[in-house]
This record gives structure tokens, sequence and C-alpha cells, in this order.
């Protein structure tokens, strides 16, 4: 489903980009030639991480024995997100641009923990569900390509760096997240230039750089019998596909 999402998107902003074939009258023809100027962007964004799991783990009892536990964990669905934010962009020459856009990522990731150890009275395995909120603030800096302006349109390609600050995390969640995270980002959009003012959408996808998984987090976990699942994974990346509508 999100392959094809993903694909219909991309023939989208294809499809526009070179759907004309005449000169027209140009809207806002100088509005590139700024050496700096501002905006303001929404969107949205779905948000994944792949979890590695570290199988069978040995947990010590209250009683000093020892029992083995087999704990898989993963995201089992996606709920999109929303995006708002302000940007900043100065002109490099007449193909590159560099852009600051700091921006607020509101979002929730939905897990699933499946214990292989332990049954219930009908036979099948245990399963313990966590929703993670998640706030984060970012300010992505971003290299722009251009193409060519042909009458209200111009196609880009982007590349940038992404640091993020999570603002959210409960000491009562299995699995928590350190508060930063650095993405790598990689996009390509469309200016469309309006009357009044520039539209520019774009589709993004960010990877996240280094592990974020806090693991400290289980030993601090009150409830111990939360612990095999918190310690079931020992890393986590993150990921996100964004999608981004900037008014300049």
């Amino acid at each position: 489903m999100r392959r094809k999402t993903i694909t219909t998107l991309l023939l989208f902003l294809t499809a526009i980009c070179l759907q004309a074939q005449e000169r027209t009258v140009q809207n806002r023809p100088y509005t590139d030639l700024r050496a700096f100027h501002f905006g303001v962007l929404v969107g949205t964004h779905l948000q994944d991480v792949e979890l590695n799991n570290i199988g069978p783990q040995v947990i010590k009892n209250d009683d000093g024995t020892e029992t083995t536990k087999l704990i898989t964990c993963d995201q089992d669905n996606w709920n999109a997100g929303f995006t708002v934010g302000v940007l900043g962009e100065a002109r490099i020459s007449e193909h590159f641009a560099f852009r600051l856009a700091p921006a607020m990522y509101f979002g929730t990731r939905h897990y699933t923990f499946i214990n292989h150890t332990d049954k219930l009275e009908d036979g099948t395995n245990i399963r313990q569900q966590q929703s993670m909120k998640s706030v984060y603030i970012s300010a992505a800096c971003d290299l722009i390509f251009a193409a060519k302006r042909f009458n209200n349109h111009r196609p880009y390609m982007m590349v940038g760096v992404n640091p993020m600050l999570n603002l959210t995390g409960s000491s009562e969640d299995y699995l928590q997240f350190k508060k930063t995270d650095v993405y790598l980002e990689l996009g390509l959009g469309c200016d469309f230039y309006l009357p009044f003012f520039k539209l520019r959408p774009e589709l993004k996808f960010m990877l996240g750089l280094g592990n974020v998984l806090d693991k400290d987090h289980p030993g601090k976990l009150q409830d111990k019998s939360m612990f095999p699942y918190g310690s079931s994974v020992n890393e986590a990346k993150t990921k996100m596909i964004a999608l981004t509508f900037y008014f300049e």
C-alpha cells in the first residue's frame, strides 16, 4: 500500500511538471532572483522504525532462578502524522539554493510484542502493544538543485541533514527512544509559480543515521514483568516519508 502511494505521488509530481508544452505568461518572474526569502510549510508524514530483536534472552527471577524468554517486537501499523514549520532560503546560484526549515513533527508509532514462550489458556501467544506518541522539533538543512524554469513550473531535487529533538517519552513504556536523532534527507519536488505566491509540493525520504533506542530504559521500569519486553530489542533506526507543501 505504501509503495503504491509513493509511486502515485511521484507520477503526479512528474506529470504536473511536464504538462506545459507552450510558453505562457510567467507569474512572479523575479521571485527566484532574491538573495534570501522566507516561507511557511505544512504537510503529512509516516513514521517508521527498523527494530533489531535480540532473540532468546535469559531472565533472572526474584528467587534466583533463570528463565529463557523469546519475545519479538515490530511496528504493526502506520498513522499519518502532521508537520508544520517555517523556512528561510538563500540563493547560491541560478540552479542551487540552501534552505533552513525549522519544523515540528507530530505522529504516533504502534508496536506489537509477541511472547513466543508464554501462552494464553487457548494456546495463543501472549501479545502486548504500545502506542508511542512523538513530537519532534527539527531544523532541516537542505541543498536544492533546481532545473531551469519553464513557464510557471520548475522541478528540483534536494539532499540534506535534519537533526531532531524528541520532546516525548513515558517512563512506563516498554521502549523509549533517545532525545536526539539525525536524519539524512533525499527528495524531489516542483515549484508552481502562482500569481500571489510560490507553491512547492515536495516528497522526501528520511533515514535515521544512528541507534536511537535507550538501552538503559528497561532497567528503570517499576513493573518488572515488563522487563523481558523492553529488553527484547537492542537497536532502533528511525525512518520517515514526508509530503510537504511550502508556501513562499
